[in-house]
């Protein structure tokens, strides 16, 4: 049975329940179906799961983010402090510690690595709907080290839509 068929016959079983005759449920036999595709497997591990161990969204955009000179994380880790550069990734974790003045903190991850990103509170409002709204976003701006921790501190904020699904923990 390919991962297309199971699926397929999970979610006709799914709507078994007390109120239906076991073994009467209606198209749990898959018809012919075509295989899936690399993204099509990826969305369905995390439709089923929450995760997929084999890939991550952002390595299904890699070719056009590479072709337009967004870095990889791994990458912002080799640069010098100070230049400005782009990065692309999901963003995992938004944080606004009360402690911080209304600095926001994003954990941006591809995959390749994690990344943090400062954004001051004047950037967070200019870039609010983008910042709060967007599963994965493409970040420029200019890499600080400090205490063996590389950061992004972001002047811009992109939106960037992933064909996979994914969420983020917020504010936690």
């Amino acid at each position: 049975m390919t991962r297309r068929e199971a699926l397929w016959a999970a979610g006709a079983l799914a709507h078994e329940g007390p109120d239906t005759l076991p073994g009467v449920s209606v198209g749990v036999a898959a018809p012919t179906l075509p295989g899936m595709s690399d993204v099509e497997l990826a969305v369905a591990d995390v439709w089923a799961t929450g995760v997929s161990v084999d890939s991550y969204p952002t390595q299904y955009l890699r070719e056009g983010l590479d072709a337009a000179g967004v870095l990889r994380v791994e990458q912002a880790f080799r640069h010098e402090v100070g230049r400005r550069v782009a990065v692309a990734g999901v963003v995992t974790h938004r944080q606004r510690p009360g402690t911080a003045g209304g600095v926001t903190f994003l954990s941006l991850e591809d995959e390749t690595g994690l990344l943090n990103v400062v954004c001051s509170p004047g950037l967070w409002q200019r870039f609010r709907r983008v910042a709060r709204s967007s599963a994965a976003l493409v970040v420029r701006g200019r890499l600080e080290r400090a205490d063996d921790a590389t950061n992004l501190i972001a002047e811009h904020l992109s939106p960037m839509s992933l064909q996979v699904p994914t969420t983020s923990r917020d504010f936690r």
